[in-house]
């Protein structure tokens, strides 16, 4: 009888003690280790960060940033070429190294990877425009490598408007 009720309540109390203890915290150290999976220019990394912008919540634990703004102010689609996935994955890369202070030590393989998304986007197009599109994910590439660090804010947007306005001759 006691090994019964024994049966009973050890599952029940630890469902209970599971249930009432937080779950391991995620350290910088796993974190990185996901980043680094996600943000590699191959097609086995941006199948596994897919994957993961898919089920988001599985991620939960980790504190990732998965907003984005796409292209930013350059075409999400220029000339037909859909590049918002590379650039879901760009934005992931950069406000998640950002966000652990590992941004300048990954820039460059974020980009890298970003250039490798948009090939592989450009691979599926017959000659012609797939040189149209690698001439275009070329400058985008090389777009973010050179500009991708640039930290403007509104404010400082607003005045670099403001300075343009004041330096019009008054008749314009």
């Amino acid at each position: 009888m006691v090994k019964r009720a024994v049966a009973i309540v050890a599952p029940s109390l630890a469902t209970l003690i599971g249930l009432t203890f937080p779950a391991q915290a995620v350290t910088l150290q796993q974190k990185l280790s996901a980043l680094s999976t996600f943000s590699q220019p191959t097609a086995a990394s941006a199948g596994s960060w897919r994957a993961a912008w898919q089920n988001q919540g599985a991620w939960a634990d980790y504190g990732f940033d998965w907003s984005t703004d796409l292209c930013s102010t350059s075409p999400d689609q220029p000339l037909g070429f859909d590049f918002r996935v590379p650039c879901r994955r760009h934005d992931f890369g950069y406000r998640n190294y950002k966000a652990v202070g590992q941004f300048p030590a990954n820039k460059s393989r974020v980009d890298d990877a970003f250039y490798f998304d948009m090939k592989q986007i450009c691979a599926g197009y017959s000659t012609v425009p797939r040189n149209t599109c690698n001439g275009v994910a070329w400058t985008y590439y090389q777009a973010v490598k050179q500009f991708g660090a640039l930290n403007v804010t509104e404010a400082q947007i607003e005045q670099v408007r403001q300075a343009g306005e004041q330096a019009l001759p008054a008749d314009a």
